[in-house]
């Protein structure tokens, strides 16, 4: 990077001064332009800015205090009175100017960093809107009088900054969000009397008027008085009465996000204070309030698609990786905890990181890097903003302010900035997830509305009827019990206005679903959990298309209308349109539940909170595909396993996290978690609990200690951390628990350890362990942990496997356990067979397959390399142990039964089922070639 502040401009920028200079000479002494100190900082100036320059032209006597004092100290106020009135708006604007040049100096020769600028921005800002509201308050009293109360008491404007101005973190040309309030009603008490209401109405329309009116001196702030009640609908000046009775009936999320920075900046600044402490419940809620990242990702998804229709992934604010999601991040946090810690309800965003942090709520790693992101951002977003005095946030097209924004930032070229900030953009990106897009209302039909708007009282039935209910008897009754409940009747205007126009397209598309009832229940009891969550309602009412995908899916799986109306927060992949797109490979599950809570470690409840989000929507994700006919059963249940991986790991980085926190670390000590069962195997079942064991190693073997403040043995180490990961992994949180956890496919079942040596590991398959667990062993894989232990686990694994056996010896104990197995477990009658446990079913298929690898794999260590049933198929046909004709059979026959397996999980059906042709002809595959080979499982040929 170049210094910015030292020798000359290239000489590229030579024609850019040549018209500069002679500027500033036509207007200043001569000597002023004659020391080359000067110059040099004139021409970095010149770079940077048009505007300054232009500013620095009107206004000489500006350059020489800048050149005396570099800008030490503010330019004087302006003075408004009767005396000067048609000088306002003039005054105004060459005091902002003069300000505004002021940083710009500063900023650009490094006398002042991007949160001075930021500060003096702000502080301009305020001194405009305070001079001019002083000065129009002044006027507007000797025509109208002054505002009082019931009681007498004077009353005042009070003008709420929101957005950066409230943070007072106000970029160089922004414009300035503002409300206008009052503290009581009453009329003022001049010659020509107002109400309250239109008193303060007018005055504001003219400060703003005096503020943002282009004349030949431009204009002082841009004012935005879009954030009131209603916006440019709403009235102009609201009283705190009015303005408390909104945000109870009318308040949104996004209000939540803006009030959460609001602050008087002009007016009776006590009177708005006590205004904004009536007004923390609705910003701040008593309860741990995850409900704020609803209205998070809904204006996040509306900035998503503005970003996408417009081209804006070159605006830094508003583009990937910009200072929303910077600011939306660090909002949303504060909501979800400010409630609970005063600590975190700042204004300002960058004392706001730092608050969180401290408080535990976010990693220190994470918030040093957002806060270096912001900035970063927002000094380039100064800069993109001082050119010309632009209210702009995208990146320049002509190379020439390409050229000269990156000299003036210290970078040699564009490229050289361009990738920088790519970097923090990147880093940004990681940090914050967008995850809902937008969507259309939807229209339903005149006769349902009118039905549903009627209940609970009125309301004809036959429009059910009408509209496709069979059961519309049952409907109705239902119906109005749900228009009944206290859930409805207790919802706010605005969220009753939801619901209305959400009710009659539900009813239309659950009456057109297969099964009309049935959706109709699952339905209202999904509704039932989303009443108070505005933003499902929210977007509900906007997507059509996703409505009716929800009502098909509700009334064809009742596993996953289950999880729609326990955790509403899937209602966010049903309508993401992701959810009908490529699945994420091993790799993206793995990374997705890595990035769960980065750098928050210190906070378990924090990460397993979102972890738990990112596994939910994850596998609702994989149903979906599975349901839709996108994903096959059998590699449905390989992402379900891959997607368990990766909670895996990142659970156990947490533990290890906890334990080494209270008791350091045992040096050069290695640990593995090895999976077994169907996560081993990668065929995982919706709701499939985990089968894990716990392996380490560690230099000196057992005599090891952690190197804590109060160090462990080596054995109770892991043991802590196996408890954590199994604890961890089970916890309830507000988005359900991870997975059940079943340790006891361990060495010695549930009398051995928790945890295993290596060495005692090895010692147990090769001296102890029973036939049935090396049959446990042919899926047994690494799935977290040290890589390096985990290939020194499957060395044991291929040489136990691979031993020469009696093969007598292994059908027999093979043939016993699994009739004792289908005696104990086998649920088949005459009504349905048992899809698992039956004769034919899916564990016949993997006893066949394991007793081949005990069996015969010392001639084909290839097979050691195979693990779930397909491949083992693929593995032992290829070696011609299963013929050509008994391959393709058997995979036929492993899809068929896993298939229909997964439909019953998808419906919450045991998986028990009619026999059907092509559920007869699997299971006679399976038992055709298990007796071929020897293994009769079938309970009644052992008598």
């Amino acid at each position: 990077m170049t210094s910015p502040a030292s020798a000359s401009p290239p000489d590229r920028f030579q024609p850019l001064l040549a018209r500069v200079l002679p500027r500033l000479r036509a207007v200043l002494p001569g000597e002023l332009l004659s020391d080359p100190h000067a110059i040099v900082r004139i021409e970095r100036v010149a770079i940077a800015s048009d505007f300054a320059i232009d500013t620095l032209v009107r206004q000489p006597e500006l350059l020489e205090r800048l050149l005396r004092d570099d800008g030490a100290e503010p330019p004087a106020e302006p003075v408004l009175d009767a005396s000067n009135r048609a000088d306002w708006p003039a005054l105004l604007r060459r005091y902002r100017a003069a300000g505004s040049t002021r940083l710009i100096w500063r900023d650009v020769l490094g006398l002042d960093d991007v949160d001075a600028t930021l500060a003096g921005s702000t502080h301009l800002a305020e001194r405009c809107l305070q001079i001019g509201l002083e000065a129009v308050e002044t006027e507007f009293a000797q025509r109208h009088g002054v505002v009082r109360d019931r009681d007498g008491n004077a009353q005042r404007l009070v003008v709420f900054g929101l957005g950066k101005l409230g943070g007072g973190e106000l970029n160089f040309s922004s414009d300035v969000d503002l409300v206008y309030t009052y503290e009581h009603d009453g009329e003022s008490d001049g010659a020509r009397p107002l109400d309250a209401e239109h008193y303060f109405a007018r005055l504001g329309q003219q400060l703003a008027k005096l503020l943002d009116e282009p004349t030949v001196d431009g204009f002082c702030h841009r004012v935005d008085l879009r954030l009131r009640p209603y916006g440019n609908a709403g009235r102009v000046a609201w009283s705190f009465n009015a303005m408390e009775q909104y945000f109870q009936r009318e308040g949104r999320d996004w209000e939540r996000y803006a009030w959460q920075k609001a602050r008087p900046i002009a007016g009776d600044a006590a009177a708005g204070e006590r205004f904004l402490d009536s007004l923390r419940p609705f910003v701040y809620r008593r309860y741990l309030d995850f409900g704020a990242l609803d209205g998070l990702r809904g204006m996040k998804a509306a900035i998503t698609a503005e970003v996408a229709r417009k081209e804006l992934a070159d605006d830094i604010k508003r583009g990937p990786g910009g200072i929303r999601e910077i600011e939306f991040l660090v909002q949303a946090l504060q909501l979800i905890y400010g409630g609970r810690e005063p600590e975190l309800r700042d204004r300002r965003l960058l004392p706001s990181l730092r608050a969180l942090v401290d408080a535990r709520q976010m990693g220190a790693e994470a918030g040093d890097l957002l806060a270096d992101a912001y900035r970063v951002l927002r000094r380039l977003e100064n800069r993109l903003q001082m050119l010309r005095d632009a209210q702009t946030h995208a990146l320049p097209e002509r190379e020439d302010d390409r050229d000269r924004i990156a000299f003036a930032l210290g970078f040699d070229d564009w490229t050289a900035l361009r990738e920088a900030l790519d970097v923090q953009r990147a880093r940004v990106a990681t940090e914050f997830e967008a995850l809902l897009a937008p969507r259309r209302r939807r229209n339903a039909p005149d006769a349902l509305t009118t039905y549903w708007r009627a209940l609970p009282d009125g309301g004809d039935s036959e429009a059910l009827a009408d509209a496709g209910f069979i059961e519309a008897g049952n409907a109705d009754g239902a119906l109005r019990d749900f228009a009944r409940s206290p859930g409805v009747r207790g919802l706010s205007d605005s969220a009753r206005g939801r619901l209305d126009r959400v009710m009659p397209s539900l009813l239309q598309a659950a009456a057109a679903s297969s099964e009309p009832m049935l959706a109709l229940r699952r339905l209202l009891a999904l509704l039932h959990n989303v009443l108070r969550r505005s933003a499902y309602l929210a977007l509900l009412d906007e997507q059509p298309v996703a409505l009716a995908r929800l009502v098909e899916v509700v009334s064809h799986s009742a596993l996953l209308a289950e999880r729609l109306a326990s955790y509403p927060l899937l209602l966010d992949e049903l309508l993401d349109a992701r959810v009908a797109g490529p699945l994420p490979g091993r790799d993206e599950l793995h990374a997705a539940c890595a990035d769960a809570a980065p750098g928050a470690d210190d906070d378990a409840e924090a990460v397993l909170q979102v972890l738990n989000e990112v596994r939910q929507a994850l596998s609702f994700r994989i149903a979906m595909a599975v349901r839709d006919g996108r994903l096959s059963a059998v590699d449905g249940a390989r992402q379900l396993a891959w997607l368990a991986d990766g909670v895996v790991m990142r659970v156990l980085r947490l533990a290890e996290h906890e334990v080494a926190g209270a008791h350091g670390r045992v040096p050069g000590a290695r640990f593995a978690v090895i999976g077994y069962g169907s996560l081993g195997g990668e065929e995982l079942g919706f709701g499939s609990d985990l089968d894990l064991v716990f392996i380490y190693d560690a230099p000196g073997g057992e005599h090891a200690h952690s190197d804590g403040a109060r160090p462990l043995e080596v054995t109770r180490w892991f043991a802590r951390v196996a408890q954590k990961v199994v604890a961890l992994l089970g916890a309830v949180t507000g988005a359900g628990r991870l997975y059940d956890v079943d340790v006891r496919l361990r060495p010695d079942g549930a009398k051995g350890l928790l945890v295993s040596s290596l060495a005692s590991y090895r010692d147990y398959q090769r001296d102890r362990a029973w036939t049935w667990e090396h049959q446990a062993l042919v899926r047994a894989r690494f799935v977290a942990g040290d890589e390096s232990l985990g290939a020194d686990v499957e060395d044991v694994r291929r040489q136990t496997l691979s031993r020469t056996r009696d093969t007598e010896r292994v059908r027999e104990d093979v043939v016993s356990m699994r009739r004792r197995m289908r005696a104990e477990l086998d649920r088949t009658d005459a009504a349905a067979f048992d899809l698992k446990q039956g004769e034919g079913g899916l564990v016949d298929l993997e006893f066949l397959l394991q007793y081949a690898v005990l069996a015969h794999s010392a001639q084909h260590l290839e097979w050691l390399s195979s693990r779930n049933t397909c491949e083992l198929i693929q593995a032992t046909g290829e070696s011609g142990w299963l013929d050509e004709n008994e391959v393709g059979a058997l995979t036929q026959a492993h899809a068929t039964l896993v298939d229909a397996g997964l439909a019953c999980t998808l419906d919450r059906r045991p998986r028990r089922l009619p026999i059907n042709d092509a559920i007869a002809t699997a299971r006679a595959a399976i038992s055709g070639a298990a007796k071929r080979h020897g293994l009769d499982f079938d309970q009644d040929a052992s008598r």
